[in-house]
């Protein structure tokens, strides 16, 4: 199996533990992290626009990669939501293990 990090941009903390919850109870995550408070900053409608968001950091397998997209984009408050999967080049062999048995 192939191991992905899936980055999520958030509205707020109460938002990305929403997203974090469905995509771990669906079992499409194998762990979730929510890093409270970030500051982006973006162009949106021809203007930079500054606000304060949360960020999740999924993990998870290939095999879920795509239902994990689809699904936090069809709970997200955003219109166009900050929905990014990364691979994971190398890393922890027993925890990649540990995703595996979660995702099974």
């Amino acid at each position: 199996m192939k191991y992905f990090m899936i980055y999520i941009t958030a509205s707020s903390y109460n938002e990305a533990k929403r997203i974090a919850d469905i995509l771990l109870r669906k079992k499409l995550v194998a762990c979730v992290n929510i890093i409270s408070k970030i500051e982006s900053m973006y162009w949106w409608k021809g203007k930079i626009q500054r606000h304060g968001e949360a960020v999740l950091i999924a993990k998870t397998g290939k095999a879920h990669v795509n239902k994990a997209i689809k699904t936090a984009k069809a709970i997200h408050s955003y219109d166009v939501p900050d929905v990014v999967a990364l691979p994971i080049a190398d890393g922890n062999n027993d925890y990649f293990k540990w995703i595996s048995e979660v995702l099974k």
